[in-house]
């Protein structure tokens, strides 16, 4: 199953890794956050390797829905709730600038970028709008809001965001990728220091980024206590309308709603892997409820980090890591997150300052109600009874049913059904 991306796009390959080098910067991890943190470094000058264990941006980048956006749901009100106004706003900047720094980017670029307005919208109740719109006002943020939408299905009240935007990620990958430094087939299998060991040679690094979507480091950071995986699904269907902009559901669900050219990009069915699903099946009921003469010409499906606060973590590793970066959870807003990690990790690579550092930075406080969710699922997994169990921190693993693999409850690692690992932040097959 190919997303419309891969459908519609090529990549350049790249050679892998033989023998040993060395380098200022290496960034371990080749989707679209790790290719971008390669642009800006070459940009800059800057002496650097990329290695990636497959080929570039085809997992999380190769199936997200595409849209650049600073609108991450309902989240204005819980960010002033959690922090401040002053870490709210910030935010919202940062990301705005992830929004133009693309314009600018793809200006000569043909990845069919497009601005266009962006609404969440709620699928039971007005009051969480009515919060949001509230602290958006607070923030000074422009915005407008709806009763309701012109939308097959019952909404009680939307947000909209203007000038917002939406790509072809692969084809804008493909420009921006050709000339850079990259290494494919390279699978990191340990770390000693800022030295990365593969298969066929090592690279010696002064500084190391990992953006390997979920961190497999597990010494530093405690990023398996404060990250977990959703999975949710996508399908393409033509002969569906324009619906006039990008749109999401507030819920855990998370109905999504974007168009590319004369198709409509259909997602939702979020949950946690190795749990109940519908898959296809419940996006593909709801196609044909709402758009009856519609026919599916493409299906796929992602997995994201979600954090304890629904904020990334861009930075150092640790607070005891000197020359280790990283970024990662970016809570299924990988497009803007992404420009936002990349800008600021090569800013923390050439000695500048940014101004949203503290906001994105992995050594925050942990202590919220997620925590304790994770850890519980953890323990679960650990005590359940099974053979089958997941190499990165031994949790039972479930069959997935709809995609015919064995998927890690706890942090969301998956398996083909030979043990082939597929998605981590497992670092080897499964016994």
């Amino acid at each position: 199953m190919n997303s419309i991306w891969k459908k519609t796009s090529s990549l350049p390959s790249f050679p892998s890794l033989d023998g040993d080098i060395d380098t200022d910067v290496l960034i371990i991890g080749g989707g679209i956050c790790g290719v971008l943190c390669a642009y800006m470094l070459e940009q800059n000058n800057i002496d650097y390797v990329l290695l990636e264990g497959g080929s570039i941006c085809q997992k999380t980048t190769a199936n997200t829905t595409a849209k650049i956006t600073s609108q991450h749901g309902l989240i204005y009100d819980k960010l002033i709730s959690e922090f401040s106004s002053e870490f709210a706003r910030g935010y919202y900047d940062a990301n705005e600038d992830a929004i133009s720094e693309f314009a600018s980017m793809c200006q000569n670029i043909d990845c069919d970028f497009e601005f266009c307005d962006s609404y969440v919208f709620s699928l039971k109740d007005e009051e969480k709008i009515s919060n949001e719109a509230a602290a958006l006002e607070k923030l000074s943020i422009p915005f407008e809001r709806f009763n309701s939408l012109d939308l097959p299905f019952k909404t009680y009240g939307a947000i909209k965001f203007e000038n917002q935007a939406q790509f072809n990620p692969l084809k804008f990958i493909s420009a921006i990728s050709k000339d850079l430094n990259i290494y494919e087939n390279s699978h990191v299998t340990e770390m000693k220091e800022t030295t990365a060991i593969t298969q066929n040679g090592r690279v010696n690094a002064k500084r190391v980024i990992v953006a390997t979507h979920f961190p497999f480091i597990n010494k530093h950071g405690f990023y398996f206590l404060k990250m977990y995986q959703h999975r949710s699904y996508a399908i393409a269907l033509e002969n569906a309308p324009n619906v006039n902009g990008m749109y999401v559901s507030n819920s855990d669900y998370g109905l999504s709603l974007r168009n590319y050219g004369d198709l409509l990009i259909m997602g939702g069915e979020g949950h946690r892997p190795g749990t109940k699903t519908n898959a296809w099946d419940g996006i593909e009921k709801i196609a044909k409820k709402c758009f009856p003469d519609s026919k599916v010409v493409a299906k796929w499906a992602t997995q994201d980090c979600m954090t304890l606060d629904k904020v990334p973590y861009i930075g150092k590793y640790s607070s005891k890591t000197r020359n280790l970066f990283v970024a990662t959870g970016f809570n299924k807003w990988g497009m803007s997150s992404s420009m936002v990690a990349a800008k600021l990790l090569c800013d923390i690579i050439t000695g500048k300052e940014n101004k949203y550092a503290s906001i994105f930075s992995p050594s925050r406080r942990i202590l919220r109600p997620q925590l304790a969710i994770n850890t519980f699922e953890a323990l679960k997994g650990w005590i359940s009874f099974s053979k089958k169990r997941c190499p990165h921190l031994g949790c039972t693993l479930k069959w997935n049913k709809h995609e015919h693999t064995w998927d890690c409850p706890c942090h969301g690692s998956r398996f083909k059904e030979n043990g082939t690992v597929l998605d981590g932040p497992a670092n080897e097959n499964k016994k």
